[in-house]
């Protein structure tokens, strides 16, 4: 991504939380992790790695639509809202930006794409996998 879109979106970082609280807050509650009250405390941290990956890509990433395994995991609804936070914070920027390239706005909004849902899909895995109940062998009978 070019760098002046990545000291916009760095910029802009207090309207991208106060959006991204907005539309995570319109979601359905589903679990007491999915309680917005709680999700916000994870904005900082998680911009944070999205500016480094912007200006860093990591070799491997994913994309393609978010959907866990469990219809009930809370990183789910906040990942969209902060992708969508994130998206219209880099289309108001371009759209502020005379003589943009085409080809490089679509590229630029397709990194910030792929990087927010590498993110996710890390993190929605790993608290997947935590609530995956482990099976025991204890009190099991031999077969």
């Amino acid at each position: 991504m070019q760098e002046a879109f990545i000291r916009t979106l760095t910029t802009r970082r207090s309207q991208i939380r106060a959006r991204w609280e907005a539309l995570l807050r319109i979601e359905r509650v589903n679990s007491p992790l999915a309680n917005p009250d709680t999700l916000i405390f994870l904005f900082d941290q998680t911009l944070d790695e999205v500016i480094a990956m912007l200006r860093h890509p990591p070799v491997r990433r994913t994309s393609g639509p978010l959907e866990p395994a469990s219809g009930t995991n809370p990183l789910v609804a906040y990942f969209i809202a902060g992708e969508q936070a994130l998206l219209e914070a880099l289309i108001l920027a371009q759209a502020d930006t005379r003589g943009l390239d085409p080809v490089e706005r679509d590229i630029d909004l397709a990194e910030l794409k792929v990087i927010m849902r590498t993110i996710a899909r890390r993190d929605i895995g790993s608290l997947e996998g935590l609530a995956v109940p482990k099976k025991s062998s204890v009190g099991a009978s031999p077969v």
